[in-house]
C-alpha cells in the first residue's frame, strides 16, 4: 500500500549508499502498514526516524507532502544564467555554533558530518546605517539597543526566580525606559528581536535566547554561521537520512488530510485517499498547520491540545532576495534601514562579500509578521517596486539600477506550513507548552520545533524534540506499557481572578 517514489529526498544521490535493514524483533510486520507513521520529514520527523532506527526499530514509514525531505529548509536557485547561486529561503543560520569543546549545537555537528559549507556572520559589528535620507551613522543607538536587550534578558531572569507574571516584550521596554523614541531607536530595536515586542513574551523570549547562545546557561555560543553551501542547508538532513533509510520507509508527495485514532491504532488518509495504519502517529506539521485546521482528527483533538495549539503564534519571516548586475551597496555584512514605519524593509544583508559569494550581485531584505502577511498579498511587481523605493532612498545619489532577478517566497500562504516558525506570546504559561507536547491516547505524538520549550523556534528546537519524542515511541514499542507524555486538564490561572463570573 504505500507509494514511495523511487528518487526520494534526493535518495536518488544518494541510494548506493544506503545500509541494510535492521533484523531485529521489533521489526516484524503485522497487519499494519507499520509500527510508527511519522507525519512529515523535516528535521524533527528525520531525527525521531533515526532514533527509532538506533533503537533496532525500523518498522516506521515517513510520510511527507512535498517532494523531498527538509521541511521548511528549502532554498532556490537565484540569478541570471551563468550567475546562479543557492539561496535559503527557510532556515539559513546555525545559530549558537560551539564555544572551544564545549558542546556544540547539534545542526553544527550534522553540517560538519556532511560537510555542508557554513560561515560566520557578524551580526554585531558588521553594520552600516541608513534611513530614507541616505547613510546617516546612528551604530551608538544600536549599541545602546543591544545593551538594552540584554538587561531586559536580565530582567527577565529575576521574575522567573520570583514567580512573577509574564509580560509582553513590549512592556519590558516601558519598565526599563527603553521605549523607542524615535525611528532610529525603532529600527535599532526591530533589529534586536525581528517582531513587534507587543507580541512577544519577555519571559520566553529571555530563555529562548540564553538556553542558546549565553554558555553560562548552557547555550552553545552567541555565534551565528550562514550556510553558503551551493547543494542547500537542506543537505543536512537529506544526507543525515540517507544514512540510514531505505526507500520503502519514505512515502513521499503524499499529503495527509485525516487522522483517525482508537485504542487499537490510527489510521492516515492521504489526499488520494490512501489509507495507512499503525499502532502510533507522530505529529510533525508546522504549528500553523495545526492551527489553521489543514488535518482533520477523528474523534476531534481534546479541549486541551487544541487550546495549547492557540496559545502560541506562528510567525513570518520573509527574505526578499535581489540580483544586480554589479554591486553598489554596503560592504558591511549587514545594514539597517529606518523608516518612517517600523518594520519597513528594515534589515538587508549583502551576500555579494568576500565571505559568501563575492561577484554575485546578491543582496536581501527581511520583513517580518504583519508586513510579511503584506506583501504575500501584493504582486512581486509590486513588492519589487517598494524595495527599489527603499534602496534607492539609501543611496539617492548613486542611479540604483532595477535588479535581473528578485524572488521571495510566501510563507504564510503555503498550506504545508502556513508560517515560517512559532513564537511565544505575552502572558506565556508553561502549561500549555506541557500540552502542546503532550500525547493524545498515547498513540498521537507530537514533536516539532514549536514543541520545544527551550529552544522554539530553532532548527535545534526541531532536532531535540524529534530526539526526545523518537526514544518516548520506541519505549511504547518495545512494551510492555507505554507511558506517553502527561498533560494537564485546565491551564490555570497562578492567582484566581477577582470576580466569580463575568457573564450573566
Amino acid at each position: 500500500m504505500r507509494q514511495v517514489l523511487a528518487v526520494l529526498l534526493g535518495f536518488a544521490a544518494f541510494a548506493t549508499a544506503l545500509p541494510s535493514p535492521s533484523s531485529t524483533h521489533y521489526n516484524q510486520r503485522s497487519t499494519k502498514n507499520a509500527k510508527v507513521l511519522i507525519l512529515g520529514g523535516g528535521v524533527a520527523g528525520v531525527i525521531a526516524a533515526r532514533t527509532l532506527h538506533r533503537k533496532g526499530i525500523d518498522d516506521f514509514l515517513i510520510v511527507e507532502a512535498r517532494n523531498e525531505l527538509g521541511g521548511r529548509m528549502q532554498n532556490y536557485t537565484i540569478g541570471v544564467p551563468g550567475k546562479q547561486y543557492t539561496v535559503e529561503v527557510g532556515p539559513n543560520w546555525i545559530q549558537g555554533t560551539q564555544t572551544g569543546n564545549g558542546t556544540a549545537n547539534p545542526i553544527l555537528t550534522l553540517a560538519r558530518k556532511h560537510h555542508v559549507k557554513n560561515q560566520y556572520n557578524d551580526l554585531d559589528d558588521s553594520i552600516t546605517t541608513y534611513d530614507y535620507n541616505g547613510f546617516k551613522d546612528y551604530r551608538d543607538i544600536l549599541n545602546t539597543s543591544i545593551d538594552q536587550f540584554t538587561q531586559i534578558v536580565t530582567d527577565a531572569g529575576e521574575r522567573v526566580k520570583t514567580q512573577q507574571v509574564d509580560l509582553s516584550l513590549q512592556s519590558a521596554y516601558g519598565i526599563t525606559s527603553a521605549t523607542p523614541k524615535n525611528l532610529y531607536e525603532a529600527a535599532c530595536q526591530y533589529y534586536q528581536v525581528d517582531w513587534a515586542p507587543d507580541q512577544n513574551s519577555w519571559i520566553a523570549s529571555a530563555w529562548n535566547n540564553n538556553f542558546t547562545f549565553d554558555t553560562d546557561m548552557g547555550g552553545f555560543s552567541d555565534e551565528n554561521n550562514l550556510c553558503i553551501d551551493q547543494r542547500g542547508f537542506k543537505t543536512i538532513i537529506q544526507a543525515e537520512a540517507a544514512d540510514f533509510l531505505q526507500p520503502d520507509q519514505v512515502s513521499l508527495n503524499s499529503v495527509v488530510t485525516t487522522i483517525s485514532y482508537d485504542g487499537d491504532g490510527v489510521t492516515v488518509t492521504l489526499e488520494n485517499g490512501t489509507n495507512l495504519t499503525a499502532d502510533y502517529v507522530l505529529c510533525t506539521f508546522s504549528l500553523g498547520v495545526l492551527q489553521y485546521g489543514d488535518i482533520a482528527f477523528k474523534p476531534a483533538l481534546p479541549s486541551w491540545k487544541v487550546e495549547a495549539i492557540q496559545s502560541m503564534v506562528m510567525a513570518t519571516y520573509t527574505k526578499i532576495f535581489l540580483q544586480f548586475e554589479e554591486k553598489f551597496w554596503f560592504d558591511t555584512e549587514m545594514a539597517v534601514y529606518a523608516d518612517k514605519e517600523r518594520g519597513r524593509y528594515p534589515i538587508w544583508q549583502s551576500l555579494d562579500h568576500v565571505k559568501f559569494f563575492p561577484g554575485s550581485g546578491l543582496v536581501f531584505v527581511t520583513v517580518t509578521g504583519d508586513f510579511s502577511l503584506r506583501i504575500e498579498s501584493m504582486q512581486d511587481s509590486d513588492v519589487q517596486e517598494e524595495v527599489m523605493e527603499v534602496l534607492r532612498a539609501m543611496y539617492p545619489n548613486t542611479a540604483v539600477p532595477d535588479p535581473v532577478a528578485f524572488h521571495f517566497k510566501r510563507w504564510n500562504a503555503d498550506p504545508l506550513f502556513r508560517g515560517s516558525y512559532s513564537n511565544w506570546p505575552p502572558s506565556f504559561l508553561p502549561g500549555h507548552s506541557e500540552n502542546l507536547r503532550a500525547t493524545v491516547d498515547k498513540r498521537l505524538w507530537f514533536a516539532g520545533e514549536a514543541t520545544s520549550l527551550k529552544y522554539f523556534g530553532f532548527l535545534h528546537g526541531a532536532y531535540f524534540e524529534g530526539l526526545d519524542a523518537g526514544e518516548g515511541i520506541a519505549k511504547c514499542v518495545e512494551g510492555p506499557a507505554c507511558a506517553g507524555r502527561a498533560h494537564l486538564n485546565s491551564v490555570l490561572d497562578a492567582s484566581p481572578y477577582p470576580f466569580v463570573s463575568i457573564t450573566p
